[in-house]
């Protein structure tokens, strides 16, 4: 629970609670838009995929996705919601620019998933967040506003591109514990083939309703809907400068205004976009162009059938299945790609715990360095495998390895091709090793001292030299002991 005490000059002030709800928008990855046949394709040029239906040209006239309708059902099922058998679309009435019917076609009356939920793991033990419905919706087209020329132009390619908008309870109190929910959605959002989740693209935005209220009053406070926020980060800056703004406002006797605020990230602030609308303020009505969706009992049931295996369950499995700590599972089934990865080195042959070690170390290192994401990987689960087994074989070292690795990261090389082509195979020849240990060891007769006198830590630095003459390619186990055999006489 986050609460907070405030304190002005000496006056000890009341304690809050924070309160959260969310609303999500997961973009749909189906390959047309929800009620014509134009592509969804990200990052196209502007107002190449649109038509009469998403331009809303008079006449047109919708037709329903049927696989909008199949992805809807695979999230609901999997946040374990109650599924509404009838359902049908409504008109939300609104003018903005880049909406070009004037209203937009979504479901309030009834929705096709609610009453679900998500269970979260806090300090306090499981927390479960109440999810209030699931319902289908049409995207808007997206305003460029140019400050050059004191311009905003309209893209419509993103104008019915299918949404599905999953709203929470207000049952949040912290950043972290929104924070959390926003990973299990779009992991298993991910897992089930519904959407990317990719917030930068926006394919997946957080509206959060937040208020605060004094400890122990039942009565929530007036909230406020923050949007704008395309990243983790940036949700929780918003989080703790709102409720900061509230908690002050009331501490000088004011009150909260019921508001839509959009955050600047660049100014860590948000400001007052508008007056936060009510259904009634949209004059919902149903949709007379599309008729109800009859779902049936047996295609619930060929969908709950089909559902994949998600995060929680996967790194259970993995744990008992291939013996990996908590820690290890969790962190590659964070993410879809990660874990297929994972399983994929697994079935070319390399044991499950050194293909984890490679995966949640040097692997997760490159990606936070470069900046990218897991399911940008070129380097095949076949070529890890086969960097794997010359690293057992003691074709190689683990520096040499790391070295190896790096270019396959960046360019998928085979191993094999690529350490015979650098001459990177360890020296297999005793003989060669023996002549440069004594090398090294008659060229440094006072660290050869240190050690005879039990100084281990010397040996480090006798190993390096040796390795440094040997240009790496030496079995460090082997230079240790050479070392330690040549001293000891």
């Amino acid at each position: 629970m986050d609460t907070s005490v405030c304190q002005k000059g000496d006056l000890i002030m009341k304690q809050y609670e924070t309160v959260i709800g969310l609303e999500v928008h997961v973009e749909l990855a189906t390959k047309t838009k929800i009620f014509c046949g134009c592509k969804t394709d990200f990052g196209a040029a502007p107002n190449t995929h649109v038509c009469p239906i998403c331009t809303g040209m008079p006449g047109s006239l919708p037709i329903l996705n049927k696989q909008v309708v199949e992805f809807a059902l695979r999230a609901g099922l999997a946040l374990n919601c109650e599924i509404n058998q009838f359902c049908k679309f409504d008109r939300k009435n609104y003018f903005y620019p880049d909406n070009p019917q004037n209203y937009q076609i979504s479901q309030l009356y009834l929705p096709i998933c609610h009453d679900g939920y998500v269970e979260l793991e806090t300090a306090a033990g499981t927390k479960r967040i109440g999810i209030h419905e699931i319902h289908m919706e049409e995207d808007a087209g997206k305003l460029v506003h140019d400050e050059w020329t004191d311009s905003s132009l309209v893209d419509y390619n993103r104008s019915g591109v299918p949404l599905i908008e999953i709203v929470s309870e207000p049952d949040m109190r912290s950043a972290d514990e929104v924070i959390q929910y926003l990973e299990h959605l779009q992991s298993t959002m991910q897992y089930l083939g519904v959407s990317d989740c990719r917030l930068q693209e926006g394919s997946m935005r957080a509206d959060v309703n937040l208020s605060v209220r004094e400890v122990g009053n039942p009565v929530f406070g007036t909230r406020t809907e923050m949007k704008n926020l395309n990243s983790f980060k940036a949700i929780a800056h918003a989080i703790e400068g709102e409720r900061e703004r509230q908690i002050e406002l009331l501490e000088d006797g004011r009150a909260v205004i019921q508001e839509t605020r959009r955050w600047d990230d660049n100014k860590e602030s948000s400001h007052a976009m508008r007056s936060k609308e009510d259904a009634k303020d949209y004059r919902y009505f149903p949709d007379p162009d599309l008729p109800p969706i009859d779902i049936s009992d047996a295609w619930i049931a060929s969908i709950r059938k089909a559902q994949p295996e998600l995060k929680k369950a996967k790194s259970k499995r993995y744990q008992s299945e291939y013996g990996l700590s908590a820690y290890d599972a969790d962190i590659l089934t964070a993410d879809k790609a990660l874990a297929e990865l994972f399983e994929n080195t697994i079935k070319a042959g390399a044991a499950p715990k050194k293909a984890a070690n490679w995966l949640t170390g040097e692997t997760l290192r490159l990606l936070k360095e470069k900046e990218m994401e897991a399911s940008k990987i070129v380097f095949s689960a076949e070529h890890l495998a086969a960097l794997i087994e010359l690293l057992e074989k003691s074709v190689i070292n683990n520096q040499t390895a790391k070295e190896v690795f790096a270019a396959m990261f960046e360019s998928d090389v085979d191993p094999s091709v690529y350490v015979e082509e650098h001459g990177l195979k360890m020296e297999s020849d005793s003989g060669l090793l023996e002549e440069t240990v004594k090398k090294i060891l008659d060229a440094n007769p006072k660290a050869v001292g240190e050690l005879k006198e039990g100084k281990d830590k010397v040996i480090g630095f006798l190993m390096g030299q040796v390795m440094k003459e040997m240009k790496g390619k030496a079995n460090p186990a082997q230079v240790s002991e050479m070392i330690r055999k040549l001293v000891q006489g």
